[in-house]
């Protein structure tokens, strides 16, 4: 009989069963087998999903270095255009024979010139939106996939 006194309280008759030692061993045994195997799965899935994160992402910049460069090329089409216009409209204002003419001309020339500037920035425009779309689509199609495994998980 032993007695433990605290508070006022008092515990009289604890009796504690012999620990048989194999048991314990067995018992700490399935539980690290258990967190072995929790610990597999979990690395598996962080694994999988850094993969599909790493795809996305060079998916993504791939895009972004495509449409970069599709946008350059048209940036440089337009210079090149808005060059050659400038050049024949000089060619055009040097055989001017009269202050009339000149006018004509350069009238024509700037109403030619904001019009296609207009359809440059329209179609640097819809480059640019498309590009967005096409940027964000890997990561978007990502997210949304994580998304609906851990939802159904």
């Amino acid at each position: 009989m032993s007695k433990v006194t605290g508070k006022s309280e008092m515990i009289e008759n604890v009796e504690f069963s012999p620990v048989d030692p194999s048991k314990v061993t067995e018992r700490v045994r399935a539980v690290a087998d258990q967190s072995i195997e929790k610990s597999k799965e979990i690395f598996s899935k962080l694994s999988s999903d850094a993969e599909t994160a790493q795809t996305a992402v060079k998916s993504t910049f791939e895009m972004a270095r495509t449409t970069g460069n599709e946008l350059l090329v048209r940036t440089l089409a337009a210079l090149q255009a808005n060059a050659e216009a400038g050049f024949t409209h000089l060619e055009a204002l040097v055989a001017v024979k009269s202050p009339s003419e000149f006018l004509e001309l350069q009238a024509a020339f700037l109403r030619k010139q904001i019009e296609n500037s207009a359809e440059h920035a329209k179609a640097i425009q819809a480059l640019m939106l498309r590009a967005c779309e096409d940027v964000s689509k890997p990561i978007k199609d990502a997210f949304e996939k994580a998304w609906e495994i851990r939802k159904a998980a």
